[in-house]
Protein backbone atom coordinates (compact mmCIF):
# COMPACT_ATOMS: atom_id res chain seq x y z
CA UNK A 1 0.00 0.00 0.00
CA UNK A 2 0.78 3.71 -0.36
CA UNK A 3 0.47 6.22 2.11
CA UNK A 4 -2.72 7.53 2.26
CA UNK A 5 -2.30 10.47 4.89
CA UNK A 6 0.62 12.63 6.13
CA UNK A 7 -0.46 12.77 9.74
CA UNK A 8 -2.85 11.10 11.66
CA UNK A 9 -3.74 12.18 15.06
CA UNK A 10 -5.54 9.12 17.20
CA UNK A 11 -7.35 10.86 20.18
CA UNK A 12 -7.65 7.80 22.61
CA UNK A 13 -5.04 4.64 22.61
CA UNK A 14 -6.75 2.06 24.09
CA UNK A 15 -7.16 -1.36 21.63
CA UNK A 16 -8.23 0.44 18.68
CA UNK A 17 -6.53 3.13 18.38
CA UNK A 18 -3.31 1.04 19.30
CA UNK A 19 -3.96 -1.72 16.82
CA UNK A 20 -4.55 1.08 14.28
CA UNK A 21 -0.71 1.98 14.94
CA UNK A 22 0.50 -0.64 14.43
CA UNK A 23 -1.56 -1.38 11.31
CA UNK A 24 -0.84 1.82 9.58
CA UNK A 25 2.64 0.98 10.15
CA UNK A 26 2.80 -1.96 8.69
CA UNK A 27 1.25 -1.41 5.50
CA UNK A 28 3.07 2.38 5.72
CA UNK A 29 -0.74 4.29 5.52
CA UNK A 30 0.77 7.18 7.16
CA UNK A 31 3.64 9.54 7.14
CA UNK A 32 3.33 10.31 11.11
CA UNK A 33 1.16 9.05 13.69
CA UNK A 34 0.49 11.28 16.73
CA UNK A 35 -1.62 10.81 19.78
CA UNK A 36 -3.53 11.51 22.86
CA UNK A 37 -5.19 10.41 25.88
CA UNK A 38 -6.96 11.67 28.77
CA UNK A 39 -5.03 9.91 31.26
CA UNK A 40 -1.72 10.78 32.32
CA UNK A 41 -0.73 6.78 32.46
CA UNK A 42 -2.01 5.91 29.04
CA UNK A 43 0.32 8.87 27.83
CA UNK A 44 3.20 7.32 29.52
CA UNK A 45 2.93 4.23 27.92
CA UNK A 46 2.03 4.96 25.06
CA UNK A 47 5.53 7.34 25.27
CA UNK A 48 7.48 3.92 27.05
CA UNK A 49 6.49 1.62 24.26
CA UNK A 50 6.88 3.74 21.12
CA UNK A 51 3.42 3.60 20.42
CA UNK A 52 3.02 6.64 18.30
CA UNK A 53 5.52 8.92 17.03
CA UNK A 54 4.46 11.68 19.18
CA UNK A 55 2.31 11.32 22.43
CA UNK A 56 0.70 14.77 23.22
CA UNK A 57 -0.46 16.22 26.75
CA UNK A 58 -3.63 17.92 24.89
CA UNK A 59 -6.31 16.71 22.62
CA UNK A 60 -5.92 20.24 20.36
CA UNK A 61 -2.27 19.76 20.16
CA UNK A 62 -2.45 16.47 19.19
CA UNK A 63 -5.03 17.55 15.99
CA UNK A 64 -2.75 20.61 14.74
CA UNK A 65 -2.15 20.29 11.20
CA UNK A 66 -3.21 15.97 11.09
CA UNK A 67 -4.71 15.10 8.01
CA UNK A 68 -7.17 12.66 9.65
CA UNK A 69 -8.17 12.82 13.27
CA UNK A 70 -9.46 9.66 14.84
CA UNK A 71 -12.15 9.68 18.09
CA UNK A 72 -11.35 6.42 19.89
CA UNK A 73 -12.52 7.24 22.85
CA UNK A 74 -16.28 5.52 24.52
CA UNK A 75 -19.04 6.74 22.33
CA UNK A 76 -20.31 9.04 25.37
CA UNK A 77 -17.48 10.86 24.85
CA UNK A 78 -17.30 12.15 20.99
CA UNK A 79 -19.13 14.93 21.54
CA UNK A 80 -17.50 16.81 24.29
CA UNK A 81 -13.89 15.44 22.65
CA UNK A 82 -15.50 16.91 19.01
CA UNK A 83 -16.15 20.61 20.47
CA UNK A 84 -12.73 20.74 22.04
CA UNK A 85 -10.59 19.91 18.98
CA UNK A 86 -13.09 21.42 16.40
CA UNK A 87 -11.54 24.67 16.39
CA UNK A 88 -7.75 23.81 16.03
CA UNK A 89 -8.86 21.89 12.73
CA UNK A 90 -7.09 22.39 9.92
CA UNK A 91 -9.12 23.15 6.54
CA UNK A 92 -9.43 20.25 4.40
CA UNK A 93 -8.94 17.34 6.98
CA UNK A 94 -11.27 14.58 7.72
CA UNK A 95 -12.07 13.56 11.10
CA UNK A 96 -13.50 9.50 11.92
CA UNK A 97 -14.40 7.85 14.40
CA UNK A 98 -14.39 3.62 15.51
CA UNK A 99 -17.71 4.21 18.00
CA UNK A 100 -19.89 0.57 17.98
CA UNK A 101 -22.29 3.06 17.83
CA UNK A 102 -23.61 5.78 15.02
CA UNK A 103 -26.37 7.39 15.06
CA UNK A 104 -25.65 9.04 18.64
CA UNK A 105 -22.18 9.86 17.57
CA UNK A 106 -23.16 11.30 14.64
CA UNK A 107 -25.69 13.70 16.64
CA UNK A 108 -23.38 14.58 19.24
CA UNK A 109 -20.46 14.89 16.43
CA UNK A 110 -21.51 16.67 13.31
CA UNK A 111 -22.14 20.22 14.97
CA UNK A 112 -18.61 20.12 15.95
CA UNK A 113 -17.27 19.62 12.54
CA UNK A 114 -16.37 22.99 11.36
CA UNK A 115 -17.28 24.41 7.31
CA UNK A 116 -13.97 22.57 4.98
CA UNK A 117 -13.53 19.99 7.52
CA UNK A 118 -15.20 16.75 6.55
CA UNK A 119 -16.69 13.94 8.97
CA UNK A 120 -17.14 10.28 7.93
CA UNK A 121 -17.56 8.06 11.10
CA UNK A 122 -16.88 4.32 10.75
CA UNK A 123 -16.87 0.95 12.91
CA UNK A 124 -14.47 -1.74 13.16
CA UNK A 125 -16.18 -4.65 14.22
CA UNK A 126 -12.79 -6.34 15.89
CA UNK A 127 -11.64 -6.49 19.67
CA UNK A 128 -10.42 -8.33 22.39
CA UNK A 129 -11.64 -8.64 25.88
CA UNK A 130 -8.60 -6.19 26.54
CA UNK A 131 -7.52 -2.59 26.52
CA UNK A 132 -5.21 0.12 26.80
CA UNK A 133 -2.22 1.05 24.68
CA UNK A 134 -0.03 -2.90 25.63
CA UNK A 135 -3.35 -4.58 23.97
CA UNK A 136 -3.05 -3.91 20.43
CA UNK A 137 -1.41 -5.58 17.44
CA UNK A 138 -1.58 -5.24 13.62
CA UNK A 139 -3.52 -8.57 12.53
CA UNK A 140 -6.67 -7.24 14.47
CA UNK A 141 -8.35 -5.85 11.59
CA UNK A 142 -6.89 -8.88 9.59
CA UNK A 143 -10.38 -10.07 7.68
CA UNK A 144 -12.46 -8.34 9.58
CA UNK A 145 -15.46 -5.73 8.20
CA UNK A 146 -15.40 -2.34 8.67
CA UNK A 147 -18.74 -0.36 8.35
CA UNK A 148 -18.04 3.23 7.05
CA UNK A 149 -21.61 5.17 8.24
CA UNK A 150 -21.14 8.99 6.16
CA UNK A 151 -23.07 11.26 7.76
CA UNK A 152 -24.98 13.56 5.94
CA UNK A 153 -23.32 15.63 2.77
CA UNK A 154 -20.28 13.48 3.52
CA UNK A 155 -17.30 14.14 0.89
CA UNK A 156 -17.41 11.05 -1.03
CA UNK A 157 -13.70 11.78 -2.05
CA UNK A 158 -13.10 11.80 2.05
CA UNK A 159 -15.14 9.01 2.56
CA UNK A 160 -13.00 6.82 -0.17
CA UNK A 161 -9.56 7.82 1.49
CA UNK A 162 -10.71 6.79 5.04
CA UNK A 163 -12.23 3.33 3.71
CA UNK A 164 -8.78 2.52 1.58
CA UNK A 165 -7.16 3.49 4.67
CA UNK A 166 -9.11 0.65 6.60
CA UNK A 167 -8.43 -1.95 3.45
CA UNK A 168 -4.47 -1.28 4.33
CA UNK A 169 -5.36 -2.24 7.52
CA UNK A 170 -6.67 -5.55 6.76
CA UNK A 171 -10.70 -4.77 6.75
CA UNK A 172 -13.09 -5.81 4.53
CA UNK A 173 -15.32 -2.50 3.50
CA UNK A 174 -19.24 -2.25 3.67
CA UNK A 175 -21.18 1.15 4.02
CA UNK A 176 -24.46 1.73 6.10
CA UNK A 177 -26.65 4.22 7.28
CA UNK A 178 -26.55 5.11 10.94
CA UNK A 179 -29.71 3.41 11.84
CA UNK A 180 -29.29 0.47 10.05
CA UNK A 181 -26.32 -0.05 11.13
CA UNK A 182 -27.33 0.43 14.89
CA UNK A 183 -29.97 -1.97 14.53
CA UNK A 184 -28.04 -4.93 12.83
CA UNK A 185 -24.94 -4.16 15.69
CA UNK A 186 -27.57 -4.40 18.50
CA UNK A 187 -28.67 -7.98 17.33
CA UNK A 188 -24.53 -9.07 16.12
CA UNK A 189 -22.96 -7.25 19.05
CA UNK A 190 -24.58 -5.42 22.09
CA UNK A 191 -27.62 -7.34 22.92
CA UNK A 192 -25.39 -10.51 23.32
CA UNK A 193 -22.73 -8.60 25.14
CA UNK A 194 -25.97 -7.75 27.82
CA UNK A 195 -26.70 -11.16 27.31
CA UNK A 196 -23.51 -12.74 28.53
CA UNK A 197 -22.79 -9.93 31.66
CA UNK A 198 -26.34 -11.58 32.63
CA UNK A 199 -25.65 -14.91 32.92
CA UNK A 200 -22.14 -14.05 34.16
CA UNK A 201 -24.27 -11.63 37.03
CA UNK A 202 -26.99 -14.96 37.56
CA UNK A 203 -23.83 -17.71 38.37
CA UNK A 204 -22.68 -14.74 40.59
CA UNK A 205 -25.32 -14.65 42.45
CA UNK A 206 -26.68 -18.12 42.59
CA UNK A 207 -25.89 -19.02 46.11
CA UNK A 208 -26.44 -23.33 45.80
CA UNK A 209 -23.36 -23.34 42.89
CA UNK A 210 -20.10 -21.99 45.04
CA UNK A 211 -17.34 -19.71 43.09
CA UNK A 212 -14.90 -22.32 43.01
CA UNK A 213 -17.36 -24.65 41.11
CA UNK A 214 -18.56 -21.93 38.53
CA UNK A 215 -14.80 -21.52 37.72
CA UNK A 216 -13.09 -25.08 37.98
CA UNK A 217 -15.96 -26.55 35.74
CA UNK A 218 -16.87 -23.68 33.41
CA UNK A 219 -17.23 -25.72 29.98
CA UNK A 220 -16.83 -23.42 26.67
CA UNK A 221 -20.25 -21.55 27.25
CA UNK A 222 -19.44 -20.06 30.11
CA UNK A 223 -15.94 -19.54 29.62
CA UNK A 224 -16.73 -17.73 26.51
CA UNK A 225 -19.63 -15.56 28.44
CA UNK A 226 -16.80 -14.50 30.59
CA UNK A 227 -14.43 -13.56 28.08
CA UNK A 228 -17.25 -11.07 26.72
CA UNK A 229 -18.03 -10.04 30.00
CA UNK A 230 -14.09 -8.97 30.75
CA UNK A 231 -14.58 -5.93 27.95
CA UNK A 232 -14.02 -2.21 29.29
CA UNK A 233 -16.79 -1.12 31.60
CA UNK A 234 -16.80 2.17 30.51
CA UNK A 235 -17.22 1.47 27.09
CA UNK A 236 -20.17 -0.99 26.85
CA UNK A 237 -21.88 1.20 29.43
CA UNK A 238 -21.98 4.17 26.87
CA UNK A 239 -23.11 1.84 24.21
CA UNK A 240 -25.82 0.59 25.95
CA UNK A 241 -26.88 4.04 26.76
CA UNK A 242 -26.40 5.46 23.42
CA UNK A 243 -28.01 2.64 21.70
CA UNK A 244 -31.63 2.55 23.53
CA UNK A 245 -34.05 2.25 21.40
CA UNK A 246 -32.72 -0.73 19.07
CA UNK A 247 -30.93 -2.74 22.12
CA UNK A 248 -34.35 -2.74 23.23
CA UNK A 249 -35.93 -4.01 20.74
CA UNK A 250 -33.56 -7.24 20.10
CA UNK A 251 -33.93 -7.57 23.86
CA UNK A 252 -37.92 -8.08 23.49
CA UNK A 253 -37.17 -10.05 20.76
CA UNK A 254 -34.96 -12.45 22.57
CA UNK A 255 -37.42 -12.47 25.62
CA UNK A 256 -40.55 -14.04 23.11
CA UNK A 257 -37.62 -16.46 21.78
CA UNK A 258 -36.70 -17.34 25.44
CA UNK A 259 -40.21 -17.50 26.54
CA UNK A 260 -41.19 -19.94 23.83
CA UNK A 261 -37.86 -22.51 24.30
CA UNK A 262 -38.86 -21.89 28.04
CA UNK A 263 -42.16 -23.49 27.16
CA UNK A 264 -40.64 -26.24 24.67
CA UNK A 265 -38.75 -27.48 27.57
CA UNK A 266 -41.64 -27.42 30.19
CA UNK A 267 -43.92 -29.40 27.81
CA UNK A 268 -40.93 -31.69 26.69
CA UNK A 269 -41.71 -30.75 23.11
CA UNK A 270 -38.28 -32.06 21.61
CA UNK A 271 -39.68 -31.18 18.24
CA UNK A 272 -39.50 -27.45 18.39
CA UNK A 273 -35.96 -27.58 20.16
CA UNK A 274 -34.47 -29.90 17.45
CA UNK A 275 -36.10 -27.77 14.71
CA UNK A 276 -34.60 -24.57 16.94
CA UNK A 277 -31.34 -25.87 17.71
CA UNK A 278 -30.61 -27.11 13.57
CA UNK A 279 -32.03 -23.50 12.20
CA UNK A 280 -29.23 -22.12 15.14
CA UNK A 281 -26.71 -24.41 13.67
CA UNK A 282 -26.79 -23.30 10.31
CA UNK A 283 -26.13 -20.15 10.75
CA UNK A 284 -23.00 -21.09 12.83
CA UNK A 285 -21.69 -22.74 9.72
CA UNK A 286 -22.48 -19.41 7.30
CA UNK A 287 -20.17 -17.87 9.76
CA UNK A 288 -17.60 -19.64 9.31
CA UNK A 289 -18.23 -20.22 5.39
CA UNK A 290 -17.95 -16.29 5.31
CA UNK A 291 -14.45 -16.36 6.85
CA UNK A 292 -15.69 -14.71 10.22
CA UNK A 293 -14.31 -17.35 12.40
CA UNK A 294 -12.70 -21.00 12.18
CA UNK A 295 -14.53 -24.78 12.82
CA UNK A 296 -11.48 -25.55 14.24
CA UNK A 297 -11.96 -27.67 17.53
CA UNK A 298 -12.28 -25.68 20.72
CA UNK A 299 -12.64 -22.80 18.10
CA UNK A 300 -9.27 -22.64 17.58
CA UNK A 301 -7.44 -22.59 20.92
CA UNK A 302 -4.85 -25.50 21.66
CA UNK A 303 -5.05 -27.34 24.57
CA UNK A 304 -5.26 -26.47 28.04
CA UNK A 305 -1.59 -25.88 29.72
CA UNK A 306 -1.50 -28.65 32.53
CA UNK A 307 -0.99 -26.36 35.83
Amino acid sequence: MTQIYNRVALIGLGLIASSMCHAMRRAGLAGEIVGYARSAETRAIAREINLCDHVYDSAVDAVKDADLVVLCVPVGAMGAVAAEIGPALKPGATVSDVGSVKRTVIDAVAPHIPQGVHFVPAHPLAGTEHSGPRSGFAELFDNRFCIIVPAEGSDRAAVGRVSDLWRGMGSNVDEMDPDHHDLVLAVTSHTPHLIAYTMVGVADDLSRVTDSEVIKYSAAGFRDFTRIAASDPTMWRDVFLNNKDATLEILGRFTEELFALQRAIRQGDGDHLFDYFTHTRAIRRSIVEAGQDTDAPNFGRGPAKPK
